[in-house]
């Protein structure tokens, strides 16, 4: 799952934005990689490690959730939710 967001450029200077990105590894651990900088400019990666899908997903959405109120837009969408029930 991985969700593009931007934020509302208010001047001369290009936005910012965050990438996150949710996938499990070869190992049955779910990584959540944070991908933020300036468009056009420098960007730093970070990762955090979860033991399962339910714990990914939690912290995937409040990131998102946390930018949205922060003003960042969604611009990009691809995927879905992890669902173990199904």
């Amino acid at each position: 799952m991985r969700v593009f967001l931007q934020q509302i450029p208010t001047g001369p200077e290009p936005p910012k934005y965050l990438q996150l990105t949710l996938q499990p590894d070869l190992f049955g651990s779910w990584d959540l990689l944070r991908q933020t900088g300036i468009i056009g400019g420098r960007s730093q990666l970070r990762r955090e490690r979860f033991p399962d899908a339910e714990q990914a997903t939690a912290a995937f959405e409040k990131a998102r959730d946390t930018q949205i109120q922060r003003g960042f837009q969604v611009t990009f969408v691809s995927g879905t939710p992890h669902n173990p029930t199904a």
